[in-house]
């Protein structure tokens, strides 16, 4: 079994996402391994038609990365992963993940797995993408759901 030095919990704020910080919190102290955090934000810039005017322009892939960094904040108060551990990027999931974790020396991801079937199943999931992707070992802990 290797010793992991730093590990990357994966979060998209579930509501399963305080058991799988648990189990994360729980793998860090048995290796004595740094613990870090991320949340990608998933954002799609959707064209609005003419007719429809804003009152203010809106910047909503910055309002999502600022609410990311709040919700990501509070989970690393209760799981006492510094600030400095904390990382909200804006990208698809996977992809987010897997560079953050290369770019940073990771060398265990800890993310949820729903455990898809049907449809979901064969179109993939980030759990998935992630663990065929990654350079390192990838815990995909079950949630139900």
């Amino acid at each position: 079994m290797s010793q992991y030095r730093h590990i990357l919990l994966a979060t998209d704020f579930s509501a399963e996402g305080d058991t799988i910080g648990a189990r994360a919190v729980e793998l860090a102290r048995h290796y004595q391994a740094r613990l870090s955090l991320v949340h990608v934000v998933e954002y799609i810039p959707v064209e609005l038609g003419y007719e429809l005017v804003l009152p203010e322009q809106i910047d909503v892939g910055q309002h999502l990365v600022e609410e990311g960094r709040q919700r990501l904040g509070a989970l690393a108060e209760r799981l006492g992963v510094p600030e400095a551990a904390q990382w909200v990027e804006q990208d698809s999931a996977h992809h987010g993940i897997l560079r953050l974790a290369q770019e940073r020396g990771v060398d265990l991801i800890v993310l949820g797995s729903h455990g898809r079937r049907g449809l979901a199943r064969l179109l993939g999931s980030t759990a998935n993408a992630v663990l065929h992707g990654a350079d390192c070992d990838v815990l995909a802990v079950r949630v139900q759901g």
